[in-house]
């Protein structure tokens, strides 16, 4: 089996505890990279990126667009 690397939710500001998926710039089975951006997601009115923690394939994805989740709560994952 291959290693699996969750992605979670970042924290981005010291006050946020949640923010909502606003959209996927990736499709499961895609290759990515460490760094690359693979979701958008909104916290506190901002929108930022969520970024690849790993290289490898998008396995899964675990939240959908609109869901509104905590911070480090996994979002993807990535086999390496």
């Amino acid at each position: 089996m291959m290693p699996r690397v969750k992605v979670l939710l970042p924290q981005w500001g010291m006050g946020m505890s949640e923010g909502t998926i606003t959209g996927w710039l990736k499709a499961v089975g895609d290759q990515v990279s460490e760094e690359e951006p693979l979701a958008t997601a909104e916290a506190e009115k901002v929108e930022d990126e969520i970024l690849a923690p790993a290289g490898g394939r998008l396995a899964e994805i675990l939240v959908e667009p609109g869901e509104t989740i905590p911070v480090r709560t996994p979002v993807a994952i990535i086999e390496i």
